[in-house]
């Protein structure tokens, strides 16, 4: 009779077991649990990425991998495009992981929060000659004179220039070729420039501090481009970032995941991280506001956080595919004399460099921090306008600085200062291009579904086409040609080729 109750009870609770299993199913079902709890994963891996910022611990390195720096930079988001792919379209949001910032009590703190403190640029970069003509080291040619390196006792007399010994010594530097002017440190992009104050240029005693500023979303092949061309030149890199596109979607911080996992390890410490955590409100019905306002923020929250600024130090924003020549800010660094506002000439390409365009992208890109405080009340946007003139400190500012302020270009037409490449990515990103641009530049490819296609996308790339249908035929570029793409990328052309080489031309 026992057995009989024992097992009475052990089927009664079998079966309450299997129908609370059922339950418990349907329910998981119902809910996204599953999907909050596969997310686990996603947050752990940021989580072992923000503490292995300064040290590597066996489960950063697990879930990280041990050799980040060396993958493809640009495609390492390519977990974040295939999110876009699915949820840009849908209106659903992308987890907090993907969102994440730096924790308050980590070992780095709040990179978004922290200050940056300006130090001198202590280079050599002027020595004398043995007749005692200050030289700039790197423009000066080196055979048949005997360089010695005693610029800073001597640079409060000759650099000073307001003498006539001074001026016949700084003559009889011997430039080297793309080097002009007394002392060989005009580069060739500003000596066949429109700058009309050339023959009041002036050797500084101390370097003034370049601050180079620009919104980042997934152009990193481009950036690494940037670094590695500036990075001896640059004091300081502005670099902002959203998780938010242009176009009002959620996006995730992948300049900062790769920030914390050691892949800029190399410039760093030149890196004002700038994070915008919102979206202007209106941004998704015009799309220009949305636009504007990432330069606004860029500027006025980046400068806030710069200790140790003085009002001759230069000034720059560009957009994340305009790369300056490194001896064009060189200059501004060296010299006094210069007017400003400044822009600067670019060699345009589509797709890769091989894709040249004609004529150049002349931009108006920078002026000093003085200018900058007190003609455009450091807001960038009103910089990269042509408008100037009718800001009210623009008198004020002119009459202070007790020069005429007249805009000039570094480099021409035909003598490139950098280069600007448009939807230069990997279909893939050219695709992430199309969904993040803003709702204003019309028409917004990124609404037609086939143009986001990737088989039509590579036919641009092949041809050289646009969105609109057109086929404009470019001419004949060669890797070899000069300013053809920066160095860097043509240091390491393997594994730049997508850039460097059109994949999809038939050989």
């Amino acid at each position: 009779m026992k057995m009989r109750k024992y097992r009475l009870f052990l089927f009664c609770s079998v079966g309450i077991c299997v129908v609370s299993l059922l339950y418990c199913y349907k329910t998981l079902q119902k809910g996204n649990f599953l999907q909050q709890l596969s997310g686990h994963r996603s947050g752990l891996k940021s989580l072992a990425i923000l503490s292995g910022f300064f040290w590597k611990s066996p489960l950063s390195t697990s879930l990280t991998g041990h050799n980040n720096n060396f993958l493809s930079d640009t495609y390492k988001h390519q977990r974040a495009v295939e999110i876009m792919r699915k949820k840009a379209f849908d209106g659903k949001e992308l987890s907090e992981a993907d969102l994440v910032m730096p924790d308050p009590t980590g070992p780095h703190g709040e990179l978004h929060k922290r200050v940056y403190i300006l130090q001198d640029d202590v280079t050599p970069y002027f020595i004398h000659s043995e007749l005692d003509a200050l030289c700039f080291h790197e423009g000066t040619e080196k055979a048949g004179q005997r360089m010695i390196l005693k610029y800073h006792e001597k640079n409060s007399t000759v650099l000073d220039g307001h003498t006539n010994k001074t001026s016949r010594n700084a003559a009889k530097c011997a430039c080297r070729q793309g080097w002009h002017g007394p002392n060989c440190g005009v580069p060739t992009v500003v000596q066949h420039s429109n700058l009309p104050t050339k023959s009041h240029l002036k050797a500084r005693k101390v370097p003034r501090r370049i601050l180079n500023a620009i919104n980042i979303n997934h152009e990193f092949d481009l950036l690494h481009a940037r670094f590695h061309e500036l990075a001896d030149t640059v004091d300081l890199f502005l670099v902002c970032e959203s998780n938010f596109t242009a176009y009002g979607n959620s996006k995730p911080l992948t300049f900062l995941q790769l920030l914390l996992n050691g892949t800029f390890n190399y410039i760093k410490h030149k890196i004002l991280y700038i994070f915008l955590d919102h979206f202007p409100k209106g941004g998704r019905a015009d799309g220009w506001i949305a636009d504007d306002y990432l330069r606004t923020f860029l500027t006025k929250n980046g400068m806030s956080r710069v200790r140790g600024l003085r009002p001759d130090d230069v000034f720059i924003l560009d957009d994340a595919d305009e790369i300056p020549v490194r001896e064009g800010l060189l200059f501004l660094k060296l010299y006094d004399g210069w007017t400003e506002p400044f822009g600067i000439h670019m060699r345009k390409s589509l797709y890769g460099f091989y894709w040249k365009q004609l004529g150049t992208l002349d931009v108006l890109s920078g002026c000093t921090v003085a200018m900058l405080h007190t003609v455009y009340k450091r807001d960038g946007i009103l910089l990269r306008r042509r408008d100037y003139y009718t800001m009210p400190g623009m008198r004020q500012y002119e009459k202070a600085s007790g020069h005429v302020l007249i805009p000039w270009s570094i480099g021409s037409p035909v003598h490139y200062a950098g280069w600007h490449c448009s939807w230069c990515f990997k279909p893939e990103g050219i695709y992430y291009k199309l969904i993040s641009a803003q709702n204003g530049d019309f028409p917004r490819w990124g609404d037609f579904a086939e143009k986001r296609k990737l088989t039509y996308i590579k036919e641009l790339i092949r041809t050289g086409g646009w969105f609109d249908g057109s086929a404009p035929h470019y001419p004949q570029t060669n890797p070899k040609e000069h300013m053809f793409a920066p160095k860097y990328l043509l240091d390491n052309f393997e594994r730049y080729r997508h850039l460097l080489d059109n994949p999809y031309e038939k050989r």
